[in-house]
């Protein structure tokens, strides 16, 4: 899908700030880091996405004639300024975890590389694509996760919030793990599985619902999923789907089932398969949907519920429970007398304190290919590190804040970087990654995963640590700036 984006599609402080950085220094260079303060959901992990179609807007992100117009209509901007907007492009460089990876709070998950104007003006826009789409890759990914060997398609459209935010959210709830959208934009789109069933006005609007669910099977026999709860579920509409499912039976089809959309799912799913199996249906799928999330499905498994996929929507598209990413852009290094010098935020709350310096994450893997910890090094530092791996040396793992607090990493496999060059010159480095591809690596980083991490109740907090110079730099820096 290409992404055309306005460059306009920033905060105003953004113009204000570039306008400055032209008149001062237009060609001082920044490095930033994009990361995230907290686990969303309460859970303990995050599904890194919205990079792809971030990237595809960065190459086409400028000023149009019309934009300009707008611009100087403000009266707030030089005659310079907007001349240099005229032709303005994206010409950074970005380095970027994997999409599909899982992720922790506070390691950088990009590195944007540029000139101060045009890293800043990116800002909101970075943020926008992968705060909104790693929030939703994650509750899909918590969704699926309960749902065992059931299906989970993504329903939300309806619900979700704007247009725009529904194929966003159909995107990365595929990358999470859904097997299919009800959007069929999406579908076009990214490639996604559509899947429908029928809506109860489709039931009301014959004279009988056995005449309903007859000329649904007449014209899809070999896809025939029943809507079985308009009027009563187990004196109505299971009776009636049995008649339906006998002539598709005898016809040789066998794709058909019903689906559940009220009342007590693990009731009436138990009671549906028990008549179904009683009368020869042992076939029929039941699916489930009615304002679905990951604790229902959770419930409904431990009560032994009788579903074989779940329609997920509202509670899926709209993040409910946690409306937002805490993903954060911040300034790590920034040019002076040729080279780059490190910077950070500073502040009397030190979860709000950022890591200077130009840096990429190592992950350590264990012999049997469980992620074990993340260590965030200075790329400076990378030679030092990187020969302890080879030899397999103990590593030592600095708490984030805490300047006494360490552990040792040893018996490890295996450590790999986690942050590549995606971006050069503002052009992606490769094409962009299949849907699909994206979608198995994310199952591929949630199975090396330790379940303890993937619990909904007090998961365990994976270890995000910094080397020893990263450590020593941004301890140096707390000390000399507040004494």
């Amino acid at each position: 899908m290409k992404c055309s984006y306005s460059a306009l599609m920033t905060d105003f402080y953004e113009l204000t700030m570039m306008q400055g950085f032209l008149e001062k220094d237009p060609d001082r260079q920044a490095v930033f880091d994009m990361f995230y303060r907290r686990q969303p959901f309460g859970g303990g992990y995050a599904v890194f996405a919205g990079l792809d179609p971030l990237l595809a807007a960065l190459e086409n992100f400028s000023f149009s004639d019309s934009d300009i117009d707008y611009i100087r209509s403000l009266n707030y901007f030089s005659d310079s300024f907007i001349g240099y907007l005229k032709d303005f492009r994206f010409r950074g460089e970005i380095h970027s975890v994997k999409e599909g990876t899982v992720v922790f709070p506070n390691e950088p998950l990009m590195r944007v590389k540029g000139t101060l104007l045009e890293t800043q003006i990116i800002e909101p826009l970075l943020l926008n694509f992968i705060n909104f789409q790693t929030l939703i890759a994650t509750k899909s990914a918590r969704v699926c996760s309960v749902a065992g060997d059931a299906a989970v398609m993504e329903f939300g459209l309806r619900r979700a919030q704007g247009t725009d935010g529904a194929l966003s959210a159909a995107r990365a709830s595929f990358i999470g793990g859904v097997n299919a959208t009800s959007n069929v934009l999406a579908g076009k789109e990214y490639g996604i599985p559509v899947k429908g069933t029928m809506a109860h006005s489709w039931v009301m609007s014959f004279e009988s619902e056995l005449a309903a669910f007859e000329a649904f099977a007449a014209m899809y026999p070999d896809d025939c999923i029943l809507l079985a709860d308009t009027y009563d579920t187990l004196a109505s509409g299971v009776p009636n789907a049995l008649k339906v499912f006998a002539g598709l039976k005898a016809a040789g089809h066998k794709n058909y089932g019903i689906r559940l959309d009220s009342g007590d799912l693990s009731f009436l799913s138990r009671e549906a398969r028990r008549i179904f199996d009683s009368e020869g249906f042992t076939d029929a799928r039941i699916v489930a949907s009615n304002d679905l999330d990951e604790w229902i499905i959770e419930q409904l498994s431990r009560e032994g519920a009788s579903i074989d996929a779940y329609g997920v929507g509202t509670r899926l598209v709209t993040a409910d429970k946690d409306p937002s990413l805490t993903g954060v852009y911040k300034l790590a290094a920034k040019e002076d007398d040729g080279g780059f010098v490190s910077a950070m935020k500073i502040t009397n709350n030190p979860e709000k304190m950022s890591n200077p310096g130009i840096k990429n994450v190592y992950r350590f893997y264990g012999e049997d290919g469980m992620m074990l910890s993340d260590l965030i090094l200075l790329e400076e530092s990378m030679d030092e590190v990187d020969e302890l791996i080879a030899e397999k040396k103990p590593i030592r793992l600095n708490h984030p804040s805490i300047e006494y607090s360490f552990k040792t990493l040893e018996n490890y496999a295996e450590a790999r970087l986690l942050l590549g060059k995606v971006m050069e010159n503002g052009r992606r480095t490769e094409p962009g990654a299949d849907l699909k591809s994206i979608q198995a690596h994310a199952k591929a980083e949630l199975s090396a995963l330790h379940g303890t991490y993937k619990r909904f109740l007090n998961p365990h907090i994976y270890k995000v640590s910094l080397s020893n110079n990263l450590k020593k730099l941004k301890m140096s820096i707390i000390k000399e700036h507040m004494g």
